[in-house]
């Protein structure tokens, strides 16, 4: 490449950033498909999962078995789950609680809850 090419090629790009840098403010922001999928990307993501107690799933206002009960989730029923977190009352060897969101927040133990395809995220 020819020192006239160089030269020609660093002006364009000199040029090119000094017009960036003078567009009005709303002249760089993402078209709005693009806001939108940012958007979207940022929302919080719902996993789902199936009771798999017998007698059904105690919810507890916090996640651990000393919560106080606030309802009952019957054997089978789908659930969505928001995310999840380890406590120190451990539930037949498995310390995660879910928290979730189906009507009200409430936590259930991890060890009643069987995942529907992928684990929740860490909240």
């Amino acid at each position: 490449m020819s020192l006239r090419s160089q030269v020609i090629k660093v002006g364009t790009l000199v040029a090119a950033g000094t017009l960036a840098l003078a567009a009005p403010a709303g002249a760089l922001a993402p078209a709005p498909d693009d806001a939108q999928a940012s958007t979207q990307a940022a929302a919080p993501a719902v996993y789902k999962g199936r009771v798999i107690a017998k007698t059904g799933l105690i919810l507890r206002d916090a996640p651990t078995r000393g919560g106080a009960p606030v309802g009952t989730v019957p054997y089978g029923k789908v659930v969505d789950i928001r995310c999840k977190v380890e406590s120190g009352d451990v539930v037949d060897g498995n310390p995660r609680w879910y928290l979730l969101t189906n009507g009200t927040w409430a936590w259930g133990s991890a060890r009643y809850i069987e995942n529907i395809g992928e684990a929740p995220r860490w909240c």
